[in-house]
């Protein structure tokens, strides 16, 4: 009986560990993971990356080599006082530094590298890798940074730096110590231009030595080269375009209108991309981040949101004309201004009565206040009338990101029947509370790339494509969006007398003193009010200056948009030097070498520089007007000289 109940026990205890062996290796196991296996060493080969060309096949963008010194602080042997000194002298680093970068590296993981000191030189790594042997957990990676071919563009090609740990833990692909794109294509196309990293796998015993390939190197991977790219910007006007904002403050946006294209876009001010590669990135990078009044990494071609004046006025004339509730040739009269109650809109036209025409080329106000109202009082209430007009000007691509491929941007703003119900309450308007955005003021705000797509649907006669910053892609089709023309709520026949108007602004209107010899441009200037709240006030500052264009007016080849914050009225500055860029684009050279001085030798750092605080109400209607100093000429000059001519 005891042997039988022995050999009881033997079996079921045998039954029990045979079941549970069964039930781990089936059902309560794990798919082994050479990555999470401690006794692994993986080292990464990193691709080169993709080459950024502009749209002539100029290289904007390639790569230079660098160094990191990488760390795993497991495997780090202590120092003595004296070698630690070696090596931090070796790294130009000091000891106070060594230990704060080893704690750091320690507490993102003591047994996977991290970088210790990044972007060697090639001096320092040559110097270095000789004596690297003695410095156990310490190793070198040899990774590539950007070398720009250029000063230009710092907005539009954007930078790269290090991943963080929000990163990481979103795309496990990076570990610490990746460069990812920060800004601009560099950020948008990161994925095409970064490539695949190598790995390489590599056994240790249980010394933590290197004993050769994990499984002979079957699980080893070569790195995939990153995919060149050319973008749409043409860096000769790009280069032209940030020489004439020097000294200013605004965007410059141009688009071909037959495709979408971004040719330029200008933010100023802007800085050197160079500043932010190698090992002076951070304190670069954090010098501009840290300036708060120039902004130069705040894109204002953009980002930055204005009230669109003058150019809005193209827009409401027509909607007017597809709503059916004035004719080219109804006229309105025009008392230096437009009357509604108590209050008045002044205007700075002297013909009276005017119709669409002149209300265009001498932008009356008057005549724009007149035409909205009846936009709006079609419909049985204001609310209706405000919702179908706000859908007209949506359907031109404002007051929405368009969808582009740019790595930054603003919506702008259109109103809606809501936006006044919210501020007045349900029912408890009425179309004179809304009458500035007539004029492109009101509730109305937008950016200036929005205002150069308006400009190209116009020039259309109905239709834009997305703006966009790509190309071509080595081996692949850009995307679908970008080729497929989006129609705007306007019949096609109501364009002309429109497109008319802005023509005859360059004839004999607000836009005569900025002609161009030899180049149909139709126009529109604009002179937006600004104001901040100053000591708790809201002060009236200097008007920014604005103006939208194409040429030339049948099948346009550019449309721009041009904001100069604080450049008193559109033709003075902005018109100027939407002219000017025009010009340089369609032939290659300036002949209004007059309006390029004066754009040139101006300065408007004074207005950024006033203590408006101590300023009278109203100053935006001072003229007067600063130049550079002598040298800074010499400088602009010089720069100008640089430019690659056709």
């Amino acid at each position: 009986m005891r042997k039988l109940l022995l050999l009881t026990i033997v079996i079921l205890v045998g039954i029990v560990f045979i079941a549970r062996l069964f039930y781990l290796q089936v059902y309560g196991g794990y798919e082994y993971d050479v990555f999470e296996d401690s006794a692994i060493k993986k080292e990464y080969n990193y691709p080169k990356r993709g080459y950024v060309y502009d749209r002539n096949g100029k290289l904007l963008v390639a790569n230079q080599p660098s160094y990191d010194v990488m760390v795993i602080p497991r495997d780090v042997e202590p120092l003595d006082s004296i070698e630690i000194e070696e090596f931090c002298t070796l790294l130009k680093i000091t000891k106070e530094d060594y230990f704060k970068k080893l704690d750091r590296a320690t507490r993102y993981s003591p047994r996977l590298p991290s970088p210790f000191v990044a972007q060697l030189s090639k001096i320092d790594y040559a110097v270095l890798q000789e004596k690297m042997r003695k410095y156990r957990g310490f190793y070198i990676q040899k990774r590539s940074l950007r070398l720009y071919q250029t000063t230009i563009g710092a907005n539009v090609l954007g930078d790269i730096g290090e991943v963080n740990r929000s990163i990481i833990a979103k795309q496990p692909y990076y570990n610490m110590g990746d460069l990812i794109g920060k800004q601009g294509v560099e950020k948008t196309y990161e994925k095409t231009l970064r490539g695949v990293k190598g790995i390489k796998f590599i056994q240790k015993d249980r010394f933590n030595k290197d004993i050769g390939p994990f499984q002979d190197g079957t699980l080893d991977t070569l790195p995939v080269p990153g995919k060149d790219i050319k973008i749409t910007i043409d860096s000769k006007l790009q280069a032209y375009g940030e020489l004439l904002m020097k000294n200013k403050r605004g965007g410059i946006i141009a688009i071909e209108p037959a495709s979408g294209e971004i040719l330029a876009m200008v933010s100023g001010p802007s800085y050197n991309p160079n500043l932010l590669v190698g090992r002076n990135r951070s304190k670069n990078f954090t010098k501009l981040y840290n300036d708060s009044i120039a902004k130069p990494l705040f894109d204002r071609g953009l980002q930055a949101m204005y009230p669109p004046g003058s150019p809005f006025k193209t827009l409401n004339a027509l909607i007017a004309l597809q709503e059916g509730v004035v004719t080219t040739t109804d006229k309105f009269s025009c008392s230096l201004g437009y009357r509604y109650g108590n209050r008045k809109m002044g205007c700075h036209v002297h013909r009276s009565p005017a119709d669409m025409n002149l209300g265009i080329y001498e932008s009356c106000n008057a005549y724009f206040a007149n035409v909205y109202r009846k936009i709006i009082d079609k419909y049985d209430s204001p609310a209706e009338g405000m919702d179908n007009w706000s859908n007209h000007i949506k359907s031109f691509g404002l007051g929405n990101y368009l969808n582009n491929d740019l790595s930054v941007g603003q919506p702008g703003k259109v109103p809606t029947a809501a936006t006044y119900d919210r501020g007045y309450g349900k029912n408890k308007w009425y179309t004179t509370f809304t009458i500035s955005n007539a004029i492109g003021q009101g509730e109305v705000l937008a950016t200036p790339i929005q205002l150069a797509n308006m400009a190209a649907a116009i020039g259309n006669r109905g239709f834009y494509y997305t703006p966009h910053i790509i190309k071509e892609i080595e081996g692949e089709p850009i995307p679908e969006n970008f080729t497929t023309p989006k129609y705007t709520t306007i019949d096609k026949q109501h364009f002309e007398p429109v497109v008319q108007g802005m023509f005859d602004v360059y004839n004999k209107g607000t836009a005569k003193w900025v002609q161009i010899p030899g180049i149909e441009i139709c126009g529109k200037t604009g002179t937006a009010e600004n104001f901040a709240i100053i000591n708790g006030e809201k002060t009236q500052l200097t008007d920014h200056s604005i103006f939208m264009a194409f040429a030339p007016k049948d099948n346009p080849k550019i449309a721009i948009a041009v904001f100069v914050e604080n450049g008193y009225f559109g033709s003075r500055f902005a018109g100027r030097m939407a002219s000017l860029m025009i010009e340089r684009y369609i032939k290659g050279e300036i002949s209004r070498t007059d309006m390029e001085d004066f754009v040139l030798r101006h300065t408007l750092e004074h207005e950024y520089a006033k203590p408006y605080s101590d300023e009278p109400f109203g100053i935006n209607r001072q003229t007067t007007l600063e130049t550079v100093s002598p040298e800074e000429y010499q400088n602009i000059m010089q720069i100008k000289a640089n430019i690659p001519k056709d």
